[in-house]
């Protein structure tokens, strides 16, 4: 018998929120004060959702990130963030929709917690959400499941009675490794040719499931 679905749990960066330029911008803001020459736009984006490398050796060329770093990138963010961020069309109608439909509504997300709230907050969609799971909230970040167990724990929901919608192999992982349902979209950072293509499908697909 198939589990009733409660909860959809997104991914931020390249699912609900365009953060492009402003990653590409913070993750180069970081490299000049480490003397390291910027990367391009494709580069980045290209490399920061691959489950393959380690993001601190690929970007800043040290074995994980330090605080120093995490304080520069945060700087970064704070302080660009309100010019630089924009949700995608239609996200927030479909929030809207799921909410009424009686979902709860959950965020997975590799971003710190500060610049997380901060974007979320700015574009006026904190309120949506049951649950916020950032890198520095659970021991591992994505492609590891921790951010998707602190979901399920906060809304005590189960697995099974759980969606993921995210746009990169390490969302794709981190369901898998809970046997959760998950919904790759396109429209972000990946170009998955199988992957949702718009708002419409996408609200679709969870309904089915």
């Amino acid at each position: 018998m198939k589990s009733v679905k409660k909860l959809v749990i997104f991914d931020m960066d390249g699912t609900l929120v365009d953060s492009s330029i402003t990653i590409v911008n913070a993750i180069n803001y970081v490299r000049s004060k480490l003397s390291l020459a910027p990367l391009t736009k494709e580069v980045i984006l290209t490399k920061v959702n691959d489950p393959e490398l380690n993001p601190a050796l690929f970007f800043y060329e040290t074995e994980e990130f330090s605080s120093q770093q995490e304080e520069w990138f945060s700087e970064y963010y704070t302080n660009n963030h309100e010019k630089e961020l924009q949700l995608y069309d239609g996200i927030e109608e479909l929030l809207k929709e799921l909410k009424e439909r009686g979902y709860s509504l959950a965020v997975a997300t590799n971003a710190y917690r500060g610049s997380t709230l901060e974007s979320l907050s700015h574009l006026k969609i904190l309120e949506f959400f049951s649950s916020i799971a950032c890198y520095d909230d659970v021991g591992r970040g994505k492609p590891a499941p921790d951010m998707l167990e602190k979901n399920l724990k906060d809304t005590n929901v189960k697995a099974e009675e759980a969606i993921f919608v995210g746009d990169s192999e390490r969302d794709l992982m981190a369901a898998n490794s809970l046997n959760m349902d998950y919904i790759m979209i396109n429209w972000g950072f990946s170009d998955y040719e199988d992957a949702i293509h718009s708002i419409d499908k996408l609200k679709e697909k969870i309904l089915e499931l």
